[in-house]
């Protein structure tokens, strides 16, 4: 880009390991990411899996940065490092297993000892708390945060999500949270330390329990609640084809219309009851029956063409190996080929963001160690003379105009009304957010109420003339308009972005879908199912003992109950947003940024994706991680722990702490190979002795030892964690609709200048679209009365809810 948001930005990166990819996002948005290596280099660069000899997540995820190396033996080294962190805006330290503490500059001395410093500490489970000394890997926090326990047939072993997804969530958690603490130091002239863990940042992100989508009964230890996997795994039918497998999402009356069309109008299904999704669902067997012989003789391409000129919701279960090829990605630039290592050129994720329509991701490989002078580039941002208080919330004074959908725009702007901004959420009387689908007698959906908490409610008919000429007029005076419907409806509507930028040339639009703005597949009906089946994640979301399905043999595939990617497209978003609104303030400028939900899943995948590419095109040597994970039952109803065993050594402590010292040097286990070779076998001895500890004991033990291992918590256990609740990660949520408190996050990480999220209650449609109009748009209040009369506005009160 011509002028990158972050630009003049310095990151000084003394990461390692997962942390990596955090800095990686602040350097494809322009900023000037120096990671400093020790002698020999990070030993990040020898992680698994390796191409060519190099490692493959290593040189993804430190692409676009530069690299000095200095010695913390040398004390002219350590006093550089004090010399780079004192003109850095942002400094990436992973705990003890970064190098700040090496050169005696721990996280906490340098926020001290630069009050302008944003310091960014990232751990497992943070410096604080009983657990903080536990290590993770991705199969741990996906048994802790609550993910393994709704995964899985609904009786047996519960199935682990692909692994990698939950380090990319809180890497894009992370940077979160450091792009809002260096905004709070443009506005207030003052720093932060934040102590950030992963397991905080994977229960609050990924497939939050208490958020969008989660249950406020799920807290609740009642007696016969049931202990097993959700029973509805296969609300989204997955059906075989000819050549693979398909996934239909069919959720609206007209798009079952569709589906009946294309089975050629059965007389069994012409009753209007089939409308409704209930009374399909229950006679779904004979409904895929028919489905199934239609689909049985035809390509997995045939039929996403076909379902689409029927307008029915459907996708291709593609495997990772395809993805990277599909003719839509190459298309957009979502890939592009590189010389990720000396030497070697394949095909590589382009990054989150777009831009103003242009790439805003991939330039530069990573670069080799010392291979760049200890200095920033350039001159640093001249920042202007503070205007906050320290202590305020940093995004005071900012208004977004809100027209976000569902998880991913709920998320969106309730990150940014949690921080401070004003968000006015924009509805229209016929077309309300479906998150407000609630039971049957309830004013308001739990996840509503957590999604939209602290936001202001306006009525407003925007398909109207008068009603375009307000919402007009409140884009003229706001900072950023959020939206993530299907491409085009906003243009449809009158508004894209020429012409907000023509009403406000400082506004920043931001926004989301399925599978861009842009590209073959822009175009189609897109939902968090199919983009998970069209990007690989259903199939690598498997069981090897699928069981048996509503309609008989059942598929491998376990991807139906979790909302990925939704939460974590909403914090992408954010990010990006956020850095528009930097460069705004700095050039007077706004921007267009957009997110792609299909790409936010390449990238977070990116490892995976990038080795699945080189194997496809025979580029080598590979040499592939041989960590195994392994899911054990414990004492008690359906209870599991994770244990993860990655390297020889970790194998020896697990035989000794269960007094087999003979298993180390069993070929069938001796090695990574031979572990992964023999999986099933090491899986039962473990089972035999975890059967009769409880998953917290299993893990208290195989964590006192050094091995990575975790419990798998149900959402009452996370309520009750002790790590949480040491971190006062949750807060009780009072809402006059709702009946019971709620458990709602208290902020996106442990700020030491920032304070909690306020927790006004979640509007109801148009509830204060009388005080906007008044406050925000000077309107009187005749006008105002008469454009509710004309059904232009409209108003919602508690009272008449």
């Amino acid at each position: 880009m011509a002028d990158p948001l972050l630009e003049g930005v310095r990151v000084l990166d003394l990461s390692s390991g997962d942390a990596d990819a955090v800095t990686r996002l602040f350097a494809d948005l322009g900023a000037d990411v120096l990671k400093v290596e020790p002698p020999g280099g990070n030993l990040g660069r020898d992680e698994l899996p390796t191409l060519a000899g190099a490692s493959i997540p290593f040189a993804v995820h430190n692409a676009n940065k530069r690299s000095a190396v200095l010695d913390p033996f040398e004390e002219d080294d350590c006093y550089r490092l004090l010399d780079l962190a004192g003109e850095a805006d942002i400094v990436v330290d992973s705990g003890l297993d970064g190098l700040a503490g090496a050169f005696g500059a721990p996280g906490p001395d340098l926020a001290a000892r630069y009050p302008h410093l944003v310091v960014l500490s990232i751990t497992d489970f943070g410096a604080t708390g009983p657990r903080s000394s536990w290590r993770a890997t991705d199969a741990v926090l996906y048994a802790m945060c609550g993910s393994l326990s709704r995964s899985g047939p609904t009786t047996g072993t519960p199935v682990l999500p692909p692994d990698g997804i939950a380090s990319s969530t809180a890497a894009v958690q992370a940077a979160w949270a450091a792009l809002v603490a260096y905004y709070n130091r443009l506005r207030c002239g003052t720093g932060d330390y934040i102590d950030f863990s992963r397991f905080d940042a994977v229960v609050m992100a990924l497939d939050p329990a208490f958020g969008a989508h989660g249950q406020a009964a799920a807290g609740d230890r009642g007696a016969g609640r049931w202990r097993g996997r959700p029973k509805n795994q296969d609300a989204y039918p997955i059906l075989p084809c000819q050549d693979g497998y398909v996934r239909l999402c069919v959720m609206a009356p007209r798009q079952w219309r569709g589906l009946r069309r294309w089975l050629g109008e059965p007389d069994e299904f012409q009753d209007p009851k089939y409308d409704g999704i209930a009374a399909r669902f229950a006679a779904w067997p004979e409904i895929s029956a028919l489905v199934r012989a239609l689909f049985a003789e035809q390509t997995m391409k045939d039929l996403v063409a076909a379902g689409q000129a029927h307008g029915v919701p459907i996708a291709a279960v593609l495997p990772p190996s395809w993805v990277l090829g599909s003719e839509h990605f190459q298309a957009v630039g979502a890939i592009t080929e590189a010389e990720l290592v000396p030497g070697v050129t394949t095909r590589v994720p382009t990054g989150y963001f777009v831009v103003d329509g242009q790439r805003s991701g991939f330039r530069a490989p990573a670069p080799t160690a010392g291979a760049d002078d200890p200095y920033w580039r350039g001159n640093p941002v001249v920042v202007p003379a503070p205007s906050g208080r320290v202590g305020d919330r940093p995004l005071a004074g900012l208004r977004i105009l809100d027209l976000g959908i569902i998880v991913a725009g709920g998320e969106l702007g309730r990150l940014f009304r949690d921080l401070g901004a004003e968000v006015i959420k924009v509805e229209s009387a016929d077309y309300p957010d479906g998150l407000r689908q609630a039971r049957a007698g309830d004013a308001m959906s739990e996840s509503f109420a957590w999604t939209h908490r602290n936001q202001l409610g306006l009525g407003l008919d925007l398909r109207s003339e008068p009603g375009k000429d307000l919402f007009g007029r409140l884009v003229a005076q706001a900072d950023a308009v959020f939206a993530n419907f299907k491409p085009g409806t906003l243009a449809a509507l009158g508004f894209p972005y020429e012409t907000l930028r023509r009403l406000n040339p400082r506004i920043v639009l931001a926004g989301s879908s399925a599978f861009g703005d842009t590209g073959p597949w822009s175009t189609r009906l897109g939902y968090g199912p199919l983009v998970r089946a069209a990007t690989g994640v259903t199939r690598l979301w498997t069981s090897d003992d699928p069981g048996e399905g509503a309609d008989g043999a059942r598929h491998s595939f376990y991807d139906a109950t979790t909302i990925f990617p939704d939460h974590v497209v909403g914090r992408v978003t954010a990010i990006a947003a956020l850095a528009a609104v930097i460069h705004r303030d700095r050039t007077g400028h706004g921007a267009h940024v957009h997110i792609s939900q299909a790409e936010v899943v390449l990238n977070q995948l990116d490892t995976l994706y990038v080795a699945e590419a080189a194997r496809a095109a025979g580029i080598g040597p590979m040499r592939d991680d041989t960590s195994l994970q392994a899911v054990c039952p414990c004492a008690g109803d359906d209870e599991w722990c994770v244990i993860s065993i990655g390297s020889d050594d970790e194998w020896r402590c697990v035989a000794n702490l269960f007094d087999h010292p003979h298993w180390a040097d069993d070929p069938r286990f001796a090695t990574g190979e031979s572990r992964l070779a023999n999986r099933r076998e090491l899986v039962e001895l473990l089972s035999a002795l975890t059967r009769t500890r409880t998953p917290v004991r299993v893990a208290e033990l195989l964590q006192s030892s050094g091995v990575p291992a975790g419990p798998m918590n149900r959402p009452p256990d996370i309520l009750e964690d002790p790590q949480l609740l040491e971190r006062n990660l949750f807060s009780d949520m009072v809402h006059p609709l709702v009946g019971r408190p709620l458990p709602a996050e208290t902020g996106p990480a442990p700020f030491q200048h920032i304070p909690p999220a306020p927790q006004r209650p979640a509007p109801l449609p148009g509830q204060d679209t009388r005080q906007i109009c008044r406050d925000v748009l000077r309107m009187g209040p005749d006008e105002t009365e008469r454009l509710i009369d004309d059904g232009v506005l409209f108003v919602t009160t508690p009272e008449n809810a």
